[in-house]
Formats: C-alpha cells, structure tokens, sequence
C-alpha cells in the first residue's frame, strides 16, 4: 500500500493527525526533500526506509514504490503542502494504477493557507475580490497558452503565485499588463509557517525590487490584489438586517 500525504506548509505541527500516524506506522518514507520540513522524518519508526525525491527521478520513486509492495510493507509518498498542487502525484497514481498497487491521498494544508495566515489576510472578502486565482509563471514547465500570467492577470482577482520567484521581474512585467496597476497591494512569503518565515509587503510596482532587497531566490509565495489592502465591505451572513436560515434579520 502507498500513501500519499500532504505534509502541509512547512511547521511540523500543521500535518494533519492522519498524516503524523501513516508516517509512524510506515515502513519507507519517499519525502520531498527540497521542500519538506525534515523535521517530520523524527515520526518515522526505527528502521523505516528513507528517501528523498528531491535526488530521485520518477522511475527511481516507482521502483522503491514496487519494491516494497513485493515485501508487502507500506511507503508514505511525502509532498510539501497539499499535493494536489504542483505536487506531481498523477503521473505516480497512473504508473500505480497499472501496476494493481493500491493507494490512497491524505490531503494536506497547502503553503497558500500558510501564506495568507503570515498576512493576517483573507483572500475573499466581500466587494473586493470572491475568486483566487492560483498559478505560476511560465519558467523551464511551460503553462497552457490560455492561462498565461498577463492573460490571468486581466481578471484582476486575487492571485496566489508558485514556483515563480526566480522569475519576479518578469512576474512584475505580467501582472502590470493586466487589471493591477502599481499601487495595487502584492505580498511575497519566504517559507510560511517555518521558523525562518519571512514577509515581505510591497505594491505590484515594486514587487521585484523588494523581492530582491530581501534576498529572497527560493521557497516563497507572490500573493497580489487589493484584499491586502484596507476597504471592503462587511459579511452579508453576520449583518444584522440580513435574514438567514437560524435568524430573522433586523429592519434598522
């Protein structure tokens, strides 16, 4: 059996309870390694295998995989967040699906929660922006032609970027060629949720250069839009003149 298990945001505290109890019980760990906090490796049992992906290629991951179902013992495939995310697990579930190997997925709280709780922020709020957006920037992966940064960034929503700080001149050059202007509010999260959790608050006019002030290359998120600033309007649910299933709404 392999178990897929979101290992969350980077705070060893912030795997989930089923996640902490497939790694205590499992007897190889292929982890993530340039994203997950080793940290978690101490749940692991005496004598559990350990592996880290980050030096493996997919056929190196498989026959770990397939080995240690012909031993009959369980692997815990470790991904960095929720791994439905650039998580890469598809092509792993397909090669496991025909090989009759049997898996299941324990999601994982993804490094976009721990971003917006470094900020204090709310990504939907009323009259501001009730859609986010979640993408990269085109790099070495390419994306679709449809879902090109500067075409996302035409709908003017909140955004949430991976895998991009590497490219943030370029991440700035998209964004401005969309519905943000430089003064809209932009964020960049060093390693959420981790000791060394840095944040850097900065428009989308100066989004690269604070980004490269703060000496950040790697391992960050880029979050955009005007819920990080300071007008919306209040919850219709907690208005006292709005009228819901358990309560009558007050006429002022």
């Amino acid at each position: 059996m392999v178990h897929f298990v979101g290992a969350g945001p980077g705070a060893p505290d912030l795997i989930t309870r089923r996640g902490a109890a497939l790694l205590q019980t499992a007897d190889c760990i292929i982890y993530a390694g340039s994203l997950v906090n080793p940290a978690l490796l101490g749940l692991a049992k005496a004598g559990c295998a350990i592996y880290n992906s980050a030096e493996m290629t997919l056929e190196q991951v498989l026959a770990v995989m397939r080995q240690m179902e012909a031993e009959h013992k369980t692997t815990v495939r470790l991904h960095t967040g929720d791994p439905c995310l650039y998580g890469a697990i598809r092509e792993q579930m397909d090669a496991l699906d025909a090989d009759g190997i049997a898996y299941d997925d324990t999601p994982g709280v993804s490094s976009f929660c721990g971003a917006a709780a470094a900020l204090n922020a709310e990504y939907t709020l009323p009259a501001v922006s009730q859609t986010v957006i979640i993408t990269r920037m085109e790099g070495r992966t390419p994306v679709p032609e449809k879902e090109k940064l500067a075409s996302l960034a035409s709908h003017g929503a909140t955004m949430v970027i991976f895998l991009s700080i590497g490219l943030i001149d370029k991440v700035q050059e998209a964004l401005l060629q969309g519905a943000y202007t430089a003064s809209t509010p932009a964020a960049v999260v060093y390693k959420a949720t981790w000791p060394e959790q840095k944040t850097v608050r900065c428009t989308v006019g100066t989004l690269a250069q604070s980004t490269k002030q703060a000496g950040i290359t790697k391992t960050a998120l880029i979050v955009v839009g005007d819920f990080l600033g300071r007008c919306y309007a209040r919850s219709k649910l907690y208005d006292p003149a709005f009228t819901t299933e358990y309560r009558e709404g007050i006429k002022p």
